[in-house]
Parts: C-alpha cells; sequence; structure tokens
C-alpha cells in the first residue's frame, strides 16, 4: 500500500510504526475470509482491510478521527486471526492500537460512551473494586430489564452466580517447588480473573510446584495493561505496565527468575509485546526482557513434561482462544498437554473464530459479541463433549453463560490428571462411578 506521511509525521514513533505495517499490505482481502465481524455484519468497513484504509485515512491526513472511522474501529475484537490469515505478515495489533490511541486523543465520545468507558478503566483492572461491582451487579440482576442501556445490561449479566473468596494465594510471597527445585517462576496472577475465578491460579500453582517450580507471586505486580491499552488509554496501560516490569525484573536481579508464567492468555499477548510499547523509552531494555521472560503456562509445561493420568475419561473440546491461538501462536501445546494426559480432545469447526469474550468487547458491543458467542457455543456443543477447556477467563466466562457443559481452565485439568483435586466446576463424583486412580 503506497502512503504519504510527511517527515515531520515520521518522526512521531507510533506514526512511523503505522506507515510501515501499511506499506506492507497488499489489498489481498484474505483477511476478510477469517474476520469475525465481517461476516457478522458483511461491511467491508468491518473487515481488517476497510479498518486499514480508514486508518491510513485519518492518520495520514493528520486530522481528528470521526464518528465513522471510530464506529468501525470499536466494532474491531482485536481477535488478530486476520494476523494469522495475512500472508504478506501485516501487523494489524499494532496499527489497530496506534489507531486507538490517536481516537482517545482525538475525538470526544458521547457522555455515556465516556463514562462507560472510565467505569471499566477504574475498575476491571483492580480486584477489589471488580470484586465489589460483581457483588452490586448480582443485587441488580432481577431489575436488569428495566436498564435503558444493552452495555449496562451485559454488565449485569456478567456477574457469576457465585463470587468466589479471595483466595490467599493470590497475595504477593514464594511458594517452594516440591522436591527438587528445576526452575523458579513468577506467576502473573493477574486483575479480572482474580476476582471471577480463583481457582486458576490455585491450580496452577499447585501444578508448578509439583512439577518442580518455585512459584513467585512478586510483589508490586498487577494488570498487565492489556484493558485500557486496547481502548487507547495508554497512560494508564503503560502505568500498569511498568509496574509490573519493575515487580518482575527485582525479582529477576534477586532470587533470579527462569520464566514468567501467564495463565489468561489476553494477559500473555500484551506482556508479550512490552518489548514494543516501551521500544521509545528508558524502559526498552528491561521491557524486553521480561517480554521474552513471558510465556503461557501451557508453554512451560511443555517443557516441564509432566507425568499424567486422566482420573477419568473424558471427552474435553478445546477452545482456542484467539489471544493464544492468533496473538502469541501457541497452538499445539494445550492440545498435546491434554491428549498426553489421557483426555480425548476434539475441537469445534471454525476454532479459528473468536467467542466475542475479547477483553471489554463484549460489554462494550453486546449485541455482535451475543451473535459471536452463540455461534462458538453452537459449534463446541456439536461436538457432544463432557467439558470445555480454554486458556482464558473472558472465554471462559463468555462461552460458560450460553451452555450448561461445564467449563474449566487447561490448567485445572492438568493439575487434577496430576494429582490435585477434581475441578470444581465439574460438580461431584456420580454415584457408583469409579474413576481411574490419580497417579502416586
Amino acid at each position: 500500500m503506497q502512503t504519504h506521511f510527511t517527515e515531520e509525521q515520521l518522526r512521531d514513533p507510533g506514526t512511523r510504526r503505522a506507515n510501515a505495517i501499511l506499506r506492507s499490505c497488499v489489498h489481498c482481502g484474505f483477511c476478510t475470509a477469517t474476520c469475525p465481524t465481517y461476516q457478522v455484519l458483511g461491511d467491508e468497513l468491518d473487515s481488517p482491510r476497510g479498518r486499514i484504509y480508514l486508518i491510513k485515512e485519518m492518520l495520514e491526513n493528520g486530522r481528528p478521527a470521526d464518528e465513522r472511522t471510530v464506529r468501525h474501529i470499536d466494532r474491531c475484537l482485536s481477535c488478530l486471526a486476520c494476523m494469522t490469515t495475512c500472508p504478506s505478515g501485516v501487523h494489524y495489533m499494532h496499527l489497530v492500537d496506534h489507531a486507538r490511541a490517536h481516537i482517545e486523543k482525538t475525538y470526544r465520545r458521547p457522555w455515556r460512551d465516556r463514562a462507560l468507558r472510565w467505569v471499566l478503566a477504574q475498575v476491571i483492572p483492580h480486584p477489589g473494586r471488580f470484586r465489589l461491582a460483581l457483588v452490586g451487579a448480582k443485587m441488580a440482576r432481577p431489575f436488569a430489564r428495566l436498564l435503558p442501556d444493552a452495555r449496562l445490561r451485559a454488565m449485569v449479566a456478567m456477574a457469576p452466580q457465585v463470587i468466589p473468596p479471595v483466595s490467599r494465594n493470590d497475595a504477593p510471597q514464594v511458594f517452594a517447588a516440591v522436591g527438587a527445585r528445576r526452575m523458579r517462576v513468577a506467576l502473573m496472577t493477574g486483575c479480572a480473573q482474580k476476582a471471577l475465578n480463583t481457582d486458576i491460579n490455585d491450580a496452577t500453582i499447585r501444578l508448578l510446584r509439583r512439577l518442580g517450580c518455585e512459584v513467585v507471586v512478586a510483589k508490586g505486580a498487577g494488570c498487565c495493561g492489556a484493558l485500557t491499552h486496547h481502548m487507547g488509554r495508554e497512560a494508564e496501560a503503560h502505568r500498569s505496565a511498568a509496574a509490573n516490569i519493575a515487580a518482575w525484573m527485582a525479582e529477576r536481579r534477586g532470587g533470579g527468575l527462569d520464566a514468567i508464567v501467564i495463565n489468561t492468555s489476553g494477559c500473555g499477548t500484551t506482556v508479550k509485546d512490552y518489548g514494543h510499547m516501551f521500544g521509545a523509552t528508558a524502559l526498552a531494555a528491561e521491557a524486553a526482557e521480561v517480554a521474552a521472560l513471558a510465556c503461557d503456562v501451557t508453554e512451560l509445561l511443555v517443557r516441564l513434561e509432566p507425568q499424567a493420568m486422566a482420573p477419568e475419561a473424558l471427552k474435553v473440546a478445546y477452545h482456542a482462544a484467539c489471544s493464544l491461538q492468533h496473538g502469541q501462536k501457541v497452538t499445539a501445546a494445550p492440545k498435546a498437554l491434554l491428549k498426553a494426559a489421557g483426555f480425548e480432545v476434539v475441537e469445534p469447526v471454525d476454532a479459528h473464530l473468536c467467542c466475542g469474550s475479547a477483553g471489554t468487547y463484549n460489554l462494550l458491543q453486546p449485541a455482535i459479541s451475543a451473535e459471536l458467542k452463540r455461534r462458538k457455543v453452537a459449534t463446541l456443543e456439536a461436538r457432544a463433549p463432557q467439558v470445555i477447556a480454554a486458556g482464558n477467563i473472558g472465554c471462559m466466562m463468555q462461552i460458560g453463560s450460553a451452555t450448561g457443559i461445564p467449563v474449566v481452565h487447561t490448567v485445572e485439568l492438568l493439575d487434577w490428571a496430576t494429582g490435585g483435586p477434581r475441578p470444581r466446576a465439574l460438580g461431584p463424583v456420580a454415584a457408583g462411578h469409579n474413576p481411574a486412580p490419580s497417579p502416586g
């Protein structure tokens, strides 16, 4: 794609990066075939190619964002399926993130939109505040139909039936390895996950310790910054990311770190991109070091080679979170681990398509999100699984809200298969059922 940025415009690192990305696009349209919003809406401007044209025109002319451009950029899930499909290597993620930052700086949204986005940015990244918000949403559920805005109704619907108590395992501390220590790793405990489902971090800690890892929950680490980053709120996102970099580098310089383990794939995609986020700052070297240490929990588990045996023969439908399969290119590890543990693993058709969760997307674009959820759940249920496994809390909540099939994190099944407790979401063992013995 030909571009016409001025030399002055190209002095800005973000614009310079955008220019390089735009010039790599050859207009082929392969991305439209795998774009969820294009499939649902059928509008060229709701495809990656259409959005690229809008972004180019906005940035090249140096003008403030307009309502039309904002509408179509807001509808983007950032699922990154287009990046997997693109034969030219167009780095759409960096381009759309830059566009969102430009929108945030130059476009004044209607007051309801501003208020809603401010609340999301001030609540979800903070587990204590988010937990209180979930309690309030749960109390408001009987009156949800009276709420005038579909986005508010979506927020109320998001609250789980049971809000788990705080897990003390999420507090800063060190968990000793069981047996000989093989590695020392930091676990990113996240933000929303700590309020929505504490079983995931608990299972991760048990499993890693059992496999010889000393697990550190670093003091000062918190939200990865993804939520505010994808809303274009760069300053807030960078503050969160910088706090994590400082916390993990302190551990790296102290007791040492072999890896930073992440069990929420949306966070993992962001942390692995810290090197780019801080590339033009004084934090560049440390950010790049942290990004290099970051790995999805399944990437580390493949290296640790757990000796696992499924306590029950279960048919597991594996849902590939977009941030894991497209953002991090981690596709084989979760399925290989589950199969090696003795579970029967199946996948839905169109496994590359988003479930519609996408961070805060299901709250900000509830109609499109609901349609994508309907399609995803239908394809999963068509495989008649006994359980659905995923590697991202947002996907788990989204899918779990529309199916009666239990939804668990991949690591919960692997913890169970290596001697941990049965995942709570599976319920008690049925009377008269004789599960296979757990490994000694």
